[in-house]
């Protein structure tokens, strides 16, 4: 087994199999929640960013000598951040069999639909497209120093794409047998993870550029192990984005609660 064929592996797992996680979380609720038709949106936003991605490393080799540009990625970064913490809170608000409820009676209203497939499609091409230009790139530089795209590199990356989907599949077969309450719950807590995730992931590619200052940080050792940025900085921001998101749905969910106990005392 050559090295250049583990490394092709290796980068198309790497870059991969985080969009694939998304991917398949979301392709898992929409099916278990009956909303099936959304999955067109959901796939033909990751084959926009499949298609976008070539694009861009391609201009990125044409016009930037194979750079990428961190700037661009971080805001790209940051995009997909915000759509997971949509998405996230969007779920969260609706795990309660109640509030399900009360979603399908008014799914008939076209314009929520719409917005509900609009912010699918584009969390799926934001999750695939960050992804994809730089494994493109990636690969072509592997290609480049290794004398082409020879056997090795093009096995080593079916043999990728094949553990991928095999991935794809047991987590969506795993996925069906959990409860749609669950489902709802852990699709959410995973979401706002990458979310923050990301946050640290685009505070770091302002830091390269110098935009943002870098301060260790005490935990700093097990943030980078687990692999988030192990800056202040990135810490900061992150804890403000959870300390928020708790304090609005706690804020939400107690209303939800005050609304309910009104209903009952009416009736």
């Amino acid at each position: 087994m050559s090295t250049v064929f583990v490394q092709a592996v290796v980068i198309l797992l790497r870059e991969g199999l985080e969009a694939l996680l998304v991917l398949a979380a979301l392709a898992a609720y929409l099916v278990k929640a009956g909303a099936r038709d959304r999955l067109i949106e959901l796939y033909t936003g990751a084959a926009l960013a499949l298609i976008a991605s070539l694009i861009t490393a391609w201009a990125f080799q044409v016009f930037n000598n194979g750079a990428h540009n961190d700037l661009i990625e971080a805001f790209v970064i940051l995009a997909a951040a915000a759509l997971m913490l949509y998405v996230s809170g969007w779920l969260l608000l609706r795990q309660h069999p109640q509030a399900w409820q009360q979603y399908l009676k008014t799914k008939a209203d076209t314009a929520i639909e719409r917005r509900t497939g609009l912010a699918v499609g584009a969390l799926a091409f934001f999750a695939v497209f960050r992804e994809g230009a730089e494994t493109v790139l990636f690969i072509y530089a592997l290609a480049t120093t290794s004398g082409g795209f020879r056997f090795e590199i093009i096995s080593g990356l079916i043999v990728a794409a094949l553990a991928l989907l095999v991935l794809f599949f047991i987590i969506n077969v795993v996925a069906k047998r959990i409860p749609l309450r669950s489902l709802f719950i852990v699709t959410s807590a995973f979401l706002f993870v990458m979310a923050i995730k990301m946050v640290g992931d685009a505070i770091q590619e302002f830091q390269e550029q110098q935009l943002v200052s870098y301060t260790e940080f005490v935990l700093g050792k097990w943030l980078d192990a687990i692999g988030f940025n192990p800056t202040l900085e990135a810490f900061s921001a992150q804890a403000a984005i959870v300390l928020l998101a708790g304090s609005t749905a706690w804020i939400m969910f107690r209303n939800q609660r005050m609304s309910g106990t009104d209903a009952m005392s009416s009736g």
